[in-house]
Formats: structure tokens, sequence, C-alpha cells
């Protein structure tokens, strides 16, 4: 099914992803976790996935960095010190970490092993599993010229309004082949308004600067090992405590954004560039964040609000007329660049499920966002953490 080794490069993957190993690395090193992929869109797999995803991700054991990467991240990326990007150069994908099972046309995918080496694999199965969903059903979709046109008259609007806009649409593109068009229609065309790319890989290609800083997973770790009240908290400790200021963008609703701002203290709101925003209401997130700065007699239009909650042209001009002159904003748009092709989108997720702090217990982890729609966890679990947390 894939023909040629697929993905093509260890660097095909969310930038968070990298900058969130080294971080276990140095903090968590024997820690362990679990994996498992949501159908949330309960959608049909035909006869034989399985096994062209089995094909794949035996393949992805052969990719490794190269020299001109590790340069390219040396350069670009100077807070990735050399025993973390040594540490990369030697690492390799290994398969039996990963379960895959197919009953009809139902899909079960599971990650389970050390949590540093782990942590690689969400976002290229993601990536794999949409691309063989559409390949093998014989969907067509748009004609490479029609992609780009789209994607230069999304850009070029977004330039009419001025707003800063990077492509966070790696997990669920069409294909490799329309992220690549994607990514390089918005660098030639995007010259004031395209920031860059979360794929490390389709960065250091088109030469434009790799996005992200951290994900859900980071703080739902740190509820398992820490307790839920203490998760956020320590979770931005511990990254400062490897970033030292750099990559200062907090996500914010792991547990709530209204529990998040009781942690996002003025020292860290001092620290930090920004908060990220995923899920709820994009305009009462950005109101409760500027009254928050405010309330520590910060200047709001000193910070950045990155959206990021599937966005379109009409959300992001919505929440650009709110925002302007109030405070910083950018927008990650995804599925919205990279699956814009004519067909129906997947719906599919893969979420760290359990974690197994050092000389801990298997602990089940939970993310509740600002919507009950993106709860992910054990329902128990979750209804033990909105207790705990009065949600």
């Amino acid at each position: 099914m894939s023909g040629s080794l697929f993905p093509v490069s260890l660097l095909d993957n969310d930038f968070y992803k990298f900058t969130m190993q080294n971080a276990v690395v140095k903090h968590f090193p024997y820690a362990k976790a679990r994996y498992k992929f949501i159908n949330r869109g309960g959608h049909s797999f035909p006869k034989g996935f399985d096994q062209a995803l089995k094909k794949a991700i035996k393949e992805m054991r052969q990719l490794k960095l190269d020299d001109q990467e590790r340069a390219y991240l040396e350069e670009n990326c100077p807070y990735l010190d050399p025993t973390y990007l040594d540490f990369l150069k030697g690492y390799r994908y290994d398969p039996s970490e990963v379960s895959v099972i197919q009953r009809g046309d139902d899909l079960e995918v599971t990650i389970e092993g050390l949590w540093y080496r782990t942590i690689l694999w969400e976002v290229p199965l993601m990536a794999i599993i949409s691309e063989f969903y559409y390949k093998m059903q014989a969907l067509r979709r748009f004609a490479d010229e029609d992609i780009i046109r789209i994607t230069r008259e999304k850009i070029l609007g977004y330039e009419a309004i001025d707003v800063s806009v990077a492509e966070f649409g790696t997990r669920r593109r069409h294909s490799y082949q329309v992220h690549k068009l994607v990514v390089k229609t918005l660098k030639e065309e995007g010259k004031r308004s395209f920031i860059g790319s979360s794929n490390l890989h389709l960065a250091h290609l088109f030469n434009t600067k790799p996005i992200g800083t951290h994900a859900h997973e980071w703080f739902m770790f740190h509820g398992a090992k820490y307790g839920f009240k203490m998760a956020n908290q320590l979770a931005l400790e511990n990254w400062t405590n490897v970033y030292r200021g750099d990559l200062g963008i907090a996500l914010s609703d792991t547990y709530t954004t209204r529990f998040f701002f009781q942690s996002f203290d003025k020292k860290f709101a001092k620290l930090f560039d920004g908060v990220r925003h995923d899920s709820g209401d994009p305009i009462a997130f950005a109101k409760a964040t500027i009254k928050h700065y405010e309330r520590f007699k910060i200047d709001p239009t000193s910070k950045t609000i990155v959206f990021s909650d599937a966005l379109d042209p009409k959300k992001v001009i919505d929440i650009a007329d709110f925002c302007r002159s109030r405070i910083g904003m950018s927008f990650g748009i995804g599925t919205n660049f990279t699956n814009d092709v004519g067909l129906p989108l997947m719906n599919i997720v893969i979420k760290m499920t359990e974690a197994l702090p050092e000389h801990e217990i298997w602990t089940p982890v939970v993310k509740l966002s600002d919507i009950r729609e993106k709860y992910t966890g054990d329902p128990k679990m979750i209804e033990l953490a909105r207790s705990f947390l009065h949600l």
C-alpha cells in the first residue's frame, strides 16, 4: 500500500512532540504511557486496512535523523540542547510498541511503552490512517491546481485582515502530497501572514519556522503523577525548568480554562508569552484571558493568544475583530488547510489513556476540555476529576 518508505522523514511529525519528548527525557525517563486510537466519527475501514497500516508501521523503524535535519534543528531550535539532539540522532521507532487489530470494519490501535519513546507515535499514525482511509477507498480529491488555488485564496484573505497564521494540519491531513502543496503555497503566497508550520519536516523543507510548545498529554501525565489540583502548576514549572522562557505558549484547557487560570499566577503570566485556546467559545476565552492579565497589571497587548480550535476563515475574522487592539493573537489552522479537498473530514484522535510514573501504578489519565464533547478518558476518572476540581 505505501510503496516507498512512508512517512518520508523522522521529522514528519508535530513539533510539540519533539519539545515534549525532550522534556520527558529530562524529567521522566522511566515513565511509561499507553495510548489508544479513538474513532469519534464512526468511520468504516475497508478490508485489509490493518495489513496496510502494519506494513507502514514496520517501515517506520528505518527512519532516522539525517545530518541536514540535525543542522536545521541546531540553527533554528537552540533550546534543544546537544544531548537531546544526540539522543534523537539515535532514536528509532519500535513497531513492537504498537498493536493493530481489525474486526470487520472496526479498527483498534494501541500504543504502550516508555513515554519518551512512545510519545512520537501519535501524529504520524493518525496521518497514515487518514491517508490510507482515502486511498484504499479510491476517494477522489480536488486536483493539485485546485488545492493550490484554495490555499492561495485563504492565505491572501488572512493577509487582507492582517493576522498571523500557522499551519497545524499534520494529524488529519488528506495526504502527505496535499500537505506539502499547502505549505509550499502558504510559504510562497503568505509573505506577511504565514509564520510557520507545526510539521517539523515541512518547516525544514520550506525553510520556515517550526511552531509548537506542548500538548494536553503533558498536563495529563502530571495529573496522574501529582494529582489533578497540582497538575497545571507542576506541568508549567517543569516546562520552564527545561526551556527557561523559550517555547512560551501555555495550553490552557486540559482541566478547563477556569481551573487553569487558578494555577496561572503572576509568575507564569509574566514568564509565558501567552496561552493557546483549543476548546469552547473563543471570544469568551479571550475576554477571560484579558481579564486575567489585567488582574496582575499586565498589559494584554504584550501577550498572545494562539487560537487553534477547528478554525476556518469566518471564525478567524470574528475572533480577530474582537481581539484587535485588545490582546495579541495568532491562529493555528489544521484540517481547513490540509484536508479541504472536497471529501468528508475524518474525526479521529489518538490520546494517552494511562500513565505509569516511576515506582507507581498504571493510572488512567483524563482531559476535561471547555466543552464536554472533547472530554477524553475513563468515565469514572472523569467524574472523579470533575468532583475533585469542583467543575
